[in-house]
């Protein structure tokens, strides 16, 4: 990509900072959408923790190492990923353009990354599975109050390709956004972020035939948030799916381990849900090598919070992540311009990951180890 704008001559579209998006995106966004994807909980100390953190981490580059070629795959749960990139289960993403996930599905495509499928989808699983490509793709669960409507979300997933389950385990409920509250507004009671559930037969047959719109979201509102889940829960999910199940949510090591203990967990993603449910937490990296070292070497830590550049992917992989998920960047180019802008911003992340490489004498995934970082 960097090649192709110089040889070109020609500027791209939009910016190649990947931390500018942002203010960018925000014009281009009506005021209820902005303060959705944009707003952290709180006064936002988390988000700048997170941000903060990788701020404080510093590369020391090696030199003259031969990394004229750099090999970025990886293997997750048996299957080879072309980077160690995945993008973030993100709901209701038409808020933000029209389109919503089948352009960011097709988009994860173009570039061959992986992609995690939000329960908040505006388009149902199927159909964003039908407008995926070759590459993996996971679903990520919101557990429901009802467990039928838990199980059938699940098997709906594995029908349609879904490959690992992502259970976020650090949303009981909503955070404390004042970004939406001042606005009073929230996408799901607009039927944006809502389509996995009114798609299925299960959520759907506790319904009356003729349910009007109110009806279908009083509803959704009753099943969607399941402040009572506890660890004593977790085991009946196995049960359910023989698909790799990942906890996404984790900052306390000791909350790692339990749920390796609990037989449960097949990987673990640490994360503080990009500052947006508890203001005040730990930055989510500042305890990544905490939870490595509390699971051991062999099983996936995967991190999402903070992430914006590919030096910041490679911090994360030096302090113990095997991948990263990448979330409002590229709801920022989806903002800016469809398919074509997330397209663009997980180019430039991709190019930008490359190049920290070679700059680092890292010409292999495995090459990113702890010592890369003063």
């Amino acid at each position: 990509m960097v090649r192709e704008i110089y040889v070109s001559g020609t500027a791209p579209r939009l910016t190649t900072d990947l931390t500018a998006l942002e203010a960018v995106a925000s014009t281009a966004m009506t005021p209820t959408a902005r303060g959705y994807v944009v707003g952290d909980a709180g006064v936002g100390d988390t988000g700048r923790a997170n941000r903060e953190a990788f701020a404080r981490h510093r590369l020391v580059p090696r030199v003259l190492r031969g990394a004229a070629r750099r090999d970025t795959t990886v293997t997750l749960f048996g299957q080879r990923l072309a980077v160690p990139v995945l993008l973030a289960p993100t709901a209701a993403q038409t808020v933000v353009h029209p389109d919503g996930e089948p352009a960011t599905t097709r988009a994860a495509a173009d570039v061959g990354v992986p992609f995690v499928l939000s329960t908040g989808s505006s388009h149902s699983m199927e159909d964003v599975a039908a407008e995926s490509g070759p590459q993996p793709r996971w679903f990520q669960l919101y557990w429901p109050a009802d467990r039928a409507v838990a199980a059938s979300l699940v098997h709906r997933a594995e029908r349609s390709g879904y490959t690992a389950i992502v259970l976020t385990v650090d949303a009981p409920t909503f955070g404390y956004r004042p970004t939406d509250l001042d606005q009073g507004y929230l996408p799901f009671l607009h039927r944006a972020g809502i389509a996995n559930f009114i798609s299925d037969p299960v959520f759907r047959a506790a319904l009356p035939p003729d349910a009007d719109d109110r009806t279908v979201v009083q509803h959704w509102a009753r099943v969607f948030a399941n402040p009572t889940l506890t660890w004593d829960d977790l085991p009946w999910l196995r049960t359910v799916t023989s698909l790799p199940i990942l906890l996404k949510g984790i900052l306390h090591p000791d909350d790692a381990r339990h749920a390796l203990d609990l037989g449960v967990a097949d990987g673990i993603i640490v994360s503080n849900h990009g500052g947006r449910q508890l203001d005040g937490t730990v930055a989510a990296l500042d305890v990544l090598p905490a939870v490595r070292a509390a699971v051991g070497p062999d099983v996936p830590v995967l991190f999402d919070s903070g992430v914006r550049t590919g030096s910041d992917i490679l911090k994360a992989l030096a302090l113990g992540a095997d991948a990263i998920l990448y979330g409002r960047p590229f709801l920022y180019g989806l903002a800016l311009d469809g398919q074509r802008g997330v397209t663009h911003v997980l180019r430039c992340l991709l190019a930008d990951l490359d190049l920290a490489m070679a700059l680092t004498g890292c010409p292999t995934i495995g090459d990113i180890t702890p010592d890369l970082l003063a």
